[in-house]
C-alpha cells in the first residue's frame, strides 16, 4: 500500500526511514460549551492555573533533556512556547471569561484559542499564518493538563527504531520522541513552513506532512517507509522495493559519514586554488544547517516563499526582517539574495492578473522581466536588500537576465532605489555587489555586451539548453 503526500507537495526533508509504525492516537480535544456555579468560579480559575503550570513544567522537563550542543533553533521552538504561556492573551484572558460568564476552564480557553487561531488565519504572511499551529499547540498542552485521566494516548518511554504517525505534533513533541528513539514522522497536518517541517529539517530526521487519513489507513506496528525527498510513505513494502530502501540508507550513511569526515578540510585544489563553499537554502531557519556543515556562506537565497500562498506581496519591513534574520545568523558570513523568480512553475496570486499565459512559462514572464513589468512588486524588494546590506556582506542575484536592455533597465531600477534610500536617510551599502542568474549563457544575445564593464559583477549559472518542440524560447 503506498501514500503520498505529492497532492499537498509536502516533501520535507532529504531523509529516508524504514522502521515499524507507532500510531500515536492524539485527536482533536472535544471541548463543548459549559457553565459552573458561580460559587465555584474562583476555583476553576485555580483549576486553570494548575493546568498552565503543569505544560509550563512539561515544555521546561523537554527544554532540559535535550542533548550538549543542541542547536538554538531547536530550542528556540521551547523558548516560544514557553513565552506564549506567559502571554496575557493566554494566560490571563481566559480567567476573565471564568469570571464574567463562569465559563469552564476548558471552554473558556478553547474561547480565547477561537479567537486567536481567527486573527492568524486572516493574515497574508503565509509564516505567520502558519504561526496559528504555535496557538494550538500551546493551548493544546493546557488542555491536555485540564483534562488529566481521560485516557488519551500517550507515547511509551522506548520507541526505538519506530515512526510515528499522527494527526499533527508540537515541536515538545517532536524533540521528546527523537530522544525516545523515534526515526522518522508522518503526520496528516502541517506545511513547509510549519514548525514541524522546520524542526525535521533541523534534526535530519525523515518526515512527511499532509498524508491525509494516514492514522485511519496505516496499522500500528506494519512496516513503513518514509521518504522525506520524495514526500512518500510506502505501507507493507515488497521486498525489492525494501531492499531497494535499505541499499539507499546504507549509501545515505556512508555518504555523510565521508563528508563528516572531511568537515573540516579546507577546500583547496591540488594546484593550491581556494575554493568557497556556499550553501543553497530556502529558509532562514537553513543558516543552522550552513554553519554545522561548514559553509563559506550562502550563495543562493531564495525569496519565493515570501510571496507565496497570499494575496498581497510582502511589505518591505516584513521582507527586512527576514533578510536581516539570515544575515545576523551568519556572523559575517556573506550572503545572496536572489530576487523574486516567478514563473514557470511558482505563481502568485498578488501578481497582474491581466497578464497573458504563456505557451512556455519556463521561458516567458518570469523572474526578472515579470519584476520589470511590474515596479510596484519588485522595488520594495530592492529596498529590502540593500537596507540589509547595511549589517552584513550582502550580494544580489538576478535571475533569468537574458539581454543587455534588462540589464541596464535593472541597474537604473537599483540605483534609483539607492537615491531614494539616501534622500529618506536610510542606510544601505552602495557598494553592495551583484550578480546575474542566467541558465544558459547561449540564450543571451548579448553576451559581448554584457561582458563589458558594468557596475553589476555578474555571475553565470549554467544549466542545458532547454528543448523547443516548437516555437521561440517564449513560446
Amino acid at each position: 500500500m503506498t501514500f503520498s503526500s505529492h497532492g499537498i507537495g509536502i516533501s520535507t526533508t532529504r531523509q529516508v526511514a524504514i522502521g515499524a509504525a507507532f500510531l500515536l492516537q492524539r485527536g482533536p480535544l472535544d471541548i463543548a460549551p459549559r457553565l459552573i456555579p458561580e460559587e465555584m468560579v474562583e476555583a476553576e480559575v485555580e483549576r486553570f492555573r494548575k493546568a498552565l503550570n503543569t505544560a509550563r513544567d512539561r515544555l521546561r522537563a523537554v527544554r532540559q533533556h535535550l542533548p550538549t550542543g543542541t542547536a538554538e533553533d531547536i530550542s528556540s521552538f521551547i523558548d516560544t512556547h514557553l513565552l506564549m504561556l506567559d502571554d496575557s492573551a493566554i494566560s490571563q484572558a481566559p480567567i476573565e471569561l471564568i469570571r464574567t460568564h463562569q465559563y469552564a476552564a476548558e471552554w473558556a480557553l478553547q474561547r480565547r484559542r477561537n479567537e486567536l487561531v481567527r486573527v492568524f488565519d486572516e493574515m497574508d504572511d503565509p509564516y505567520l499564518r502558519t504561526r496559528r499551529d504555535d496557538v494550538e499547540h500551546v493551548v493544546g498542552q493546557i488542555q491536555i493538563a485540564l483534562q488529566q485521566g481521560t485516557g488519551r494516548d500517550e507515547a511509551p518511554s522506548d520507541l526505538t527504531n519506530h515512526i510515528v504517525v499522527a494527526r499533527d505534533l508540537t515541536p515538545a513533541d517532536i524533540i521528546m520522541l527523537k530522544n525516545r528513539g523515534v526515526i522518522a514522522f508522518v503526520t496528516e497536518y502541517g506545511g513547509p513552513l510549519s514548525h514541524t517541517a522546520i524542526l525535521a529539517r533541523s534534526l535530519g530526521i525523515a518526515a512527511v506532512l499532509g498524508v491525509h487519513h494516514a492514522s485511519q489507513l496505516l496499522r500500528a506496528g506494519e512496516t513503513l517507509i518514509v521518504d522525506g525527498e520524495a514526500g512518500v510513505v510506502l505501507a507493507d513494502p515488497t521486498r525489492e522495493i525494501l531492499q531497494h530502501y535499505q541499499q539507499r540508507i546504507i549509501a545515505q550513511a556512508a555518504r555523510e559519514a565521508e563528508l563528516r569526515r572531511n568537515l573540516d578540510l579546507p577546500a583547496i585544489t591540488r594546484d593550491g586554488q581556494r575554493i568557497l563553499l556556499l550553501a543553497n537554502i530556502e529558509l532562514p531557519e537553513d543558516i543552522t544547517a550552513t554553519l554545522a556543515n561548514r559553509a563559506d556562506g550562502v550563495g543562493l537565497f531564495r525569496t519565493e516563499f515570501l510571496y507565496m500562498n497570499r494575496t498581497t506581496p510582502p511589505s518591505e519591513e516584513e521582507q527586512l526582517e527576514t533578510y536581516l534574520s539570515a544575515v545576523h545568523g551568519l556572523n559575517g558570513a556573506p550572503l545572496t539574495i536572489r530576487t523574486l523568480d516567478l514563473g514557470a512553475d511558482k505563481t502568485i496570486e498578488c501578481s497582474d492578473p491581466n497578464c497573458p499565459p504563456s505557451n512556455n512559462p519556463a521561458l516567458g514572464l518570469r523572474a526578472i522581466r515579470l519584476c520589470l513589468k511590474e515596479p510596484d512588486l519588485f522595488l520594495p524588494q530592492l529596498r529590502a536588500i540593500l537596507r540589509a546590506s547595511a549589517e552584513g556582506q550582502v550580494r544580489l542575484m538576478i535571475p533569468m537576465l537574458s539581454c543587455i536592455a534588462e540589464l541596464q533597465e535593472t541597474l537604473a531600477l537599483l540605483e534609483q532605489t539607492k537615491q531614494e534610500l539616501s534622500r529618506e536617510g536610510l542606510r544601505f551599502n552602495a557598494t553592495m555587489p551583484g550578480r546575474r542568474h542566467d541558465r544558459n549563457s547561449r540564450r543571451c544575445h548579448c553576451r559581448r555586451q554584457l561582458r563589458s564593464p558594468a557596475r553589476l559583477p555578474l555571475h553565470r549559472h549554467q544549466r542545458p539548453d532547454p528543448v523547443h518542440p516548437s516555437g521561440g524560447p517564449h513560446g
